[in-house]
């Protein structure tokens, strides 16, 4: 069994800033702090050097990209329609700290951020995710489409349901009043924005992406 790489955590934003070598260390300095910045890096200059940046500068940092898909492929799936917006969360454990986010596809300028939560899944934010961006084009008026990565999140938005076997409890009583709020919203509102699955095999990582993996 290959032993598992060990990583280093900058935080720009939390109880605590700076370079940890722990997630445990991390998770601690995050955990029910709102608007929390952080991000993993492989060595520990590298995440010295990013702490003396901007955490919109690492976040979802796109890696050179190229697919693996076939020209033919490539030319049926075409490329993103830039008039529009993406989201995408990121969960580290399952559950775990949770966060998500909406960007504009062409210019990745984040429009919304929600979380860290101390306590969600993957699945949970990609459903938040897609509802928040509906609701923000409507509010808006916008004809721009909605990309995400996640057939889930898109099957829990057509059924109106967070369909999460996340049990309630105190650590994510806040998470489930949202997911209350996004239930809600769903069957009470109409829409008309097209909801579009990003490509990842052909694109890349989808723009609102953290950058974690």
């Amino acid at each position: 069994m290959s032993k598992k790489k060990k990583k280093y955590y900058t935080i720009w934003k939390g109880h605590k800033t700076g370079v940890f070598e722990t997630w445990k260390d991390c998770k601690a300095h995050i955990t029910n702090y709102e608007g929390a910045q952080y991000k993993s890096f492989e060595s520990y200059d590298a995440a010295k050097e990013a702490f003396k940046g901007n955490y919109f500068n690492y976040i979802g940092k796109k890696t050179d990209f190229k697919s693996d898909l076939t020209p033919e492929q490539l030319k049926k799936i075409g490329q993103p329609n830039y008039h529009s917006i993406s989201v995408d969360a990121a969960s580290s454990g399952n559950p775990g700290i949770m966060e998500y986010r909406g960007v504009d596809t062409k210019t990745k300028k984040q429009l919304f951020i929600q979380g860290p939560f101390e306590q969600g899944t993957n699945n949970i934010g990609e459903f938040l995710a897609l509802v928040h961006g509906l609701a923000l084009l409507k509010k808006n008026n916008s004809d721009r489409i909605i990309y995400t990565d996640s057939k889930t999140a898109i099957s829990w938005v057509k059924k109106k349901v967070c369909n999460s076997k996340l049990e309630p409890n105190e650590k994510n009583k806040a998470l489930f009043e949202l997911i209350q709020r996004a239930e809600n919203w769903l069957k009470t509102n109409t829409y008309t924005t097209v909801i579009a699955k990003w490509e990842t095999k052909a694109w890349g990582e989808i723009p609102a992406d953290f950058g974690r993996k």
